[in-house]
């Protein structure tokens, strides 16, 4: 019987693998469009190796994915991951983390959020706010003591 339960699992279809495959796929097509990751970055965000991610895409496993490396891909994307264990043929009930507070914002990081949903503002502007939000998320951090020293040789 082809797609049938068992212990709360859909059993090995293809069109589930096609189904998770396709999933993969586009969650990996939207990191891309929309925050500029690629697949490196994916697999760094969320702690999924790209060989794992691959297979994934090509939907070539022989036994379910973990849920702890779903849940882990899923939430590195902002992805809530109750949708992949839906495609999974899981159990809804994903074992997710609670979510941590959100620290207050500051007011600057609200200005440019602010500018860049708003459609009066150029793609062109909203291409370099996103630019230089990149380059200092993840540019190294100077540690304290050679800021004080640039600050007294300035």
């Amino acid at each position: 019987m082809n797609g049938g339960t068992y212990l709360g699992r859909v059993r090995d279809t293809p069109s589930r693998h096609q189904a998770f495959a396709t999933f993969v796929r586009k969650s990996l097509s939207d990191a891309r469009s929309t925050r500029a990751w690629n697949g490196s970055e994916v697999a760094r965000r969320t702690g999924i190796s790209r060989q794992t991610i691959n297979r994934w895409v090509r939907g070539d496993w022989s036994n379910d994915p973990e849920p702890a490396r779903v849940v882990a891909f899923c939430e590195g994307l902002g992805i809530n991951p109750t949708i992949a264990f839906g495609i999974l043929g899981w159990d809804r009930s994903a074992p997710t983390r609670p979510a941590p507070a959100a620290p207050p914002m500051d007011p600057d990081v609200e200005a440019l959020l602010r500018r860049l949903v708003d459609p009066t503002v150029s793609e062109s502007e909203k291409y370099h706010i996103r630019e230089t939000i990149r380059y200092l998320a993840y540019r190294p951090s100077i540690p304290d003591d050679q800021r004080k020293g640039q600050r007294r040789a300035g």
